[in-house]
């Protein structure tokens, strides 16, 4: 599988980070891994398992350690730490860096950077960017869109009408995430995210229209880097000798990265207005996730049993 990366100087603009000393500039310094660490047990002389590939992180218990050892067990520890060379040593709170730090850092290319952060917010948002740039990910034909909150995929053929719906949609409020390209990210074991490749981002081509961009078109409310995907929907032209679902009782889902997503299947034939279909659907999907399913109250209504429990 691929290994992906993330350049330190991105992560330095998104997280608000300070440059104490870095040997060169930061989008040279690349981050493979997507935890962090609190080097505290190194600290306190024990090697064994140290990962390298960390961002390590020093907050107020650290650097309270440190400052209560004696001053040569401390210089032993701090050169052990900078000479792994992780990708970076944070400090938290706007802690200056102790005057070991900044020549150890310069004895073995470590960059020393700063947060005003306190330490533990400081790790949750590092942890966060770092598992969506980190995440595997896949790229899909279709269109992402974003309707009442809620992230929706659309897939089809070439031609079915998946970017004239997404441009309804927008007239109507909602937003466009992606359109022809859409990136998924498995950023956990059971959340996707989608976005656009950031160079064609808010463009969508229309036939007989062309190329336009959503943003400056609609206005940048129109228009989103990312979202969930909660909802994945296929359009697909009518059949007439195939059998659609009709009540909603059928369960169906669509794998992304080994990630079960919701899923249905629409025909699309004319007169149908997809848009108020999709905003349906949307809405109904959220209602199922908070547990109300309209065709099982119906079926207790009518006093027949089916369990769809699964929703």
């Amino acid at each position: 599988m691929e290994q992906f990366f993330v350049s330190l100087d991105k992560l330095a603009r998104e997280s608000h980070l300070t440059v104490a000393y870095t040997p060169k500039d930061l989008d040279q310094f690349k981050v493979y891994t997507a935890e962090v660490y609190r080097p505290g047990i190194m600290l306190a002389g024990y090697y064994q398992y140290f990962d390298r590939t960390r961002i390590q992180i020093i907050g107020l218990t650290e650097l309270s350690y440190l400052n209560e050892l004696d001053p040569e067990i401390r210089r032993t520890h701090l050169e052990k730490l900078f000479s792994f060379q992780p990708p970076a040593v944070i400090l938290t709170r706007g802690f200056e860096p102790l005057p070991e730090m900044m020549e150890f850092a310069q004895k073995y290319g470590v960059p020393l950077l700063q947060s005003a952060e306190m330490t533990s917010p400081l790790m949750s948002s590092l942890i966060q960017a770092l598992s969506t740039e980190l995440a595997p990910r896949i790229t899909r034909h279709g269109v992402l869109v974003e309707v009442y909150g809620e992230g929706i995929l659309i897939l089809g053929d070439s031609g079915v009408g998946k970017s004239e719906t997404a441009i309804e949609l927008v007239k109507r409020g909602h937003r466009l995430i992606a359109d022809d390209a859409v990136e998924l990210r498995k950023v956990s074991s059971s959340k996707i995210m989608g976005m656009a490749p950031e160079n064609i981002r808010h463009f969508i081509e229309l036939r007989g229209i062309g190329i336009i961009n959503v943003a400056r078109l609609f206005g940048i409310g129109a228009v989103k880097n990312s979202v969930e995907v909660e909802m994945v929907i296929e359009l697909e032209a009518w059949d007439r000798t195939k059998n659609y679902d009709r009540t909603g009782l059928e369960s169906n889902t669509y794998d992304i990265l080994d990630v079960k997503v919701p899923s249905m299947l629409i025909p699309v034939m004319p007169g149908r207005n997809l848009a108020v279909i999709l905003e349906t659907a949307a809405i109904n999907n959220r209602q199922k996730e908070m547990g109300y399913n309209a065709a099982q109250e119906l079926l207790n209504r009518l006093g027949l049993q089916n369990d769809v429990s699964g929703f």
